[in-house]
């Protein structure tokens, strides 16, 4: 299980790096809306593969439809608008908050209890929030790059507090993202083609590679290991992807890109990981304790 968990960090941390091979082919919303066309078809197909039917409950599909557009709509394409202006390791970093907002607005909206420990956590991961983000002051285009990767991590959240907080009838993980994918293409392929159209669009092996990972192995495959994980690891493993995803992330971008952390985001990258990690511990051990 160990392995599983390793192979999933190392999947999605490699995946900041790879979009940014993408980037050079073509824009950061039809680079998203791809991936969802391409990620949601493989979903599908395995789905239906399993003899899994999508849901047809008109009111299932609206909480799908708001999954899917806060976390594989608006989420994702923020954070490819966010790879697209900083270097790969800091996107990672500033991704790896989304933890931190998950445990505040399961707080707001469900009123689930933070402990002590997770209080500190939430204050030291932002508090690097803060740190990562004082660099792009600076600069137009990295304080754009920070803001929608912060704005992404908030969807992200509120999609993950949105699943615990309603039903969906017993509907599968597998098909659940397969249907909230193809619902973000339905949403982000118009939108990309009406902003940023195809003009500047490389349609080359230098685009199709660096996709096709993007859409499958970093979202597809790495959705069904988590699945696993979440069935068969203690809860306490299951938190470590949380805190190895970005250490992972900058260290990719390093070897594939020398990319170079500044001080600054050193030590903003050590608050994040660090208040991240106490977070989830501290929830992880709540968990074990309840069960």
């Amino acid at each position: 299980m160990l392995l599983t968990i390793g192979l999933v960090a190392v999947l999605i941390g490699a995946n900041f790096t790879v979009i940014k091979f993408a980037l050079d082919h073509t824009t950061p919303l039809l680079l998203a809306s791809m991936r969802t066309v391409v990620g949601g078809s493989a979903l599908l197909l395995f789905a239906f593969a399993r003899g899994e039917r999508p849901p047809r409950d008109p009111a299932i599909l609206r909480r799908i439809f708001v999954v899917s557009f806060s976390i594989t709509t608006v989420s994702s394409g923020l954070l490819i608008v966010g790879i697209s202006r900083v270097p790969a390791g800091v996107a990672s970093l500033v991704a790896s908050t989304m933890p931190l907002f998950t445990a505040l607005l399961a707080f707001v909206l469900m009123q689930t209890a933070v402990s002590r420990l997770g209080v500190f956590g939430l204050a030291v991961g932002f508090t690097g929030t803060v740190v990562l983000a004082t660099p792009s002051l600076q600069g137009e285009t990295a304080a754009i790059g920070i803001g929608a990767l912060v704005m992404s991590a908030f969807a992200w959240a509120f999609g993950n507090v949105f699943l615990k907080w309603k039903d969906f009838g017993g509907t599968t993980p597998i098909m659940l993202v397969g249907v909230q994918l193809a619902m973000s293409a339905a949403v982000l392929v118009p939108f990309a083609l009406l902003v940023e159209g195809t003009a500047r669009t490389d349609w080359s092996v230098g685009l199709a590679v660096p996709l096709l990972y993007a859409a499958i192995p970093a979202n597809a495959v790495t959705f069904a290991l988590m699945a696993t994980v979440a069935q068969r690891a203690s809860p306490t493993q299951a938190a470590a992807t949380a805190y190895l995803i970005p250490v992972f992330g900058v260290f990719f971008g390093w070897l594939i890109r020398d990319e170079l952390l500044g001080l600054t985001e050193v030590i903003g990258g050590a608050l994040v990981i660090t208040g991240v990690y106490l977070l989830v511990t501290s929830t992880a051990r709540a968990q074990a304790q309840s069960a």
